[in-house]
């Protein structure tokens, strides 16, 4: 495949619009005034793709409608297929609440060749995607395009975050290119194909309970955090290829099944509605901060959220830590010391992370379970208590990122032994805070005075 077909792409923008794009080689594709005529223009097939229930309140209601050349139902049966280091068993590994940091991940290795679906590995998650409840955190390491091949998720959304080289994806809707300090959300059951241009690392949240949206602002107003006009659709472009062979993969209750069929499922030649995957530039995040005193809590930075059924409680949240001013007086201002009911999963997309400088790099990752404590490292903690506190500029050069989930995390065998990346001696780097405690504080400040 050739990365040319994907320059000079135009986008649909607005987070959750009711769109309708037409393929411009064939104009009016579109019906007039119903969704499934008796003969749909150019000999098309109509085709619905629902991300909802059909019950389901009108703002909660997600569906797209497709005109295809062919339509999706043509291929063969479904068989097993290896799954690799992909998996949502959370239950095979022993349960360990110790603050866990991996080193950055491999790339494949010398003379492998590896695509997006084959790179990809679960790192932790809990829940199950029977139950339709839970979420699973992967990374995924690759080198080579996926040729002649889709996939699909059954089980629920994927939220891709580029580390390492760009993606250029292919869906049903049309084409998309997401570089690093770029995220995509690729809903439920829209396949996709990924090509890449040499080593090409990230992460990957899945959600299994509902699909993502913007936080609620509250009292921030009608503006502010990752406005909806920065999110950007794909149009529409069909490819009309013969190929016998092609192979559709679908994650089904996380198992990997294939389906040989004899084209390209990429026949969309037009579609309308408010179910498709989108990307977001994570630069054009409006911050939000502290500019008085305090450190004002990481909800501020949520870019996306899916929401659990208890209000103000997520399944998982994407918060990001991008650069901004640090102005706040008489404060501690990097993170303070925590202990959370929630689960923090964090990863370094580039730069250095302001909270530990050393040993959290881009490409790794780590994660603090449910009520583990963690916080700045020693050499962090001094450095903040005693530099002067003007305004100054954080984070510039960098990108964190955190997947919050209000679930239990379980790492898998492949994070906990086979990746081989856990930073061992990560618990040093508090080792080092020393204690302070003085109870004759107030005589000697006094005489300070």
């Amino acid at each position: 495949m050739s990365l040319k077909e994907f320059s000079n792409l135009k986008y649909n923008t607005g987070f959750g619009g009711e769109f309708a794009s037409e393929d411009p080689r064939c104009p009016e594709s579109l019906p007039k005034g119903q969704n499934n005529p008796q003969i749909c223009p150019y000999g098309l097939y109509a085709e619905q793709l629902s991300g909802s229930a059909f019950t389901a309140p009108r703002s909660y209601n997600v569906r797209t409608w497709f005109y295809r050349i062919r339509p999706a139902v043509c291929h063969k049966p479904f068989s097993r297929i290896d799954q690799g280091n992909m998996s949502n068993d959370f239950s095979s590994t022993v349960p360990d609440p110790a603050q866990t940091r991996w080193k950055p991940f491999d790339f494949p290795k010398k003379g492998e060749e590896i695509d997006f679906v084959n790179g990809l590995a679960t790192i932790c998650g809990a829940g199950d995607p029977k139950s339709r409840h839970g979420i699973a955190i992967h990374v995924y390491s690759c080198n080579i395009s996926m040729t002649n091949k889709a996939f699909y998720n059954s089980d629920g959304d994927f939220l891709i975050v580029p580390q390492e080289g760009s993606l250029y994806i292919k869906t049903e809707m049309g084409k998309i290119v997401v570089n690093p300090n770029e995220i995509c959300v690729i809903p439920m059951g829209i396949r996709f194909n990924v090509s890449v241009s040499g080593n090409t690392r990230g992460y990957i949240l899945e959600v299994f309970d509902a699909h993502f949206e913007l936080p609620s602002l509250g009292p921030i107003g009608a503006n502010g955090l990752a406005n909806p006009r920065d999110f950007e659709y794909p149009t529409a472009c069909y490819e009309d290829l013969d190929i016998n062979g092609y192979k559709v993969i679908s994650k089904y209750q996380g198992a990997f099944f294939e389906a040989l069929q004899d084209h390209s499922p990429f026949d969309v030649v037009a579609w309308h509605g408010n179910y498709a995957p989108y990307k977001y530039d994570l630069s054009k995040f409006m911050v939000i901060n502290s500019v008085a005193f305090d450190h004002a809590d990481p909800s501020i930075f949520t870019v996306l959220t899916c929401q659990s059924v208890k209000p103000g409680v997520a399944i998982a949240d994407f918060v990001i830590f991008p650069p901004r001013w640090g102005v706040a007086d008489h404060t501690f201002r990097p993170p303070y010391y925590h202990r959370n009911c929630m689960s923090e999963f964090m990863g370094l997309i580039l730069g250095k992370y302001e909270a530990k400088e050393g040993g959290f790099l881009p490409g790794g990752a780590s994660l603090h379970s449910m009520m583990t404590p963690h916080g700045p490292d020693s050499e962090c903690f001094n450095k903040a208590s005693t530099e002067d506190l003007k305004p100054v500029r954080v984070a510039d050069g960098t990108m964190s990122f955190m997947f919050e989930s209000s679930l239990s995390m379980a790492i898998t065998d492949w994070g906990a032994k086979i990746c081989e990346k856990v930073d061992d001696e990560y618990y040093k780097c508090w080792q080092g805070i020393e204690k302070k405690f003085n109870p004759n504080w107030r005589d000697d400040f006094s005489s300070q005075k």
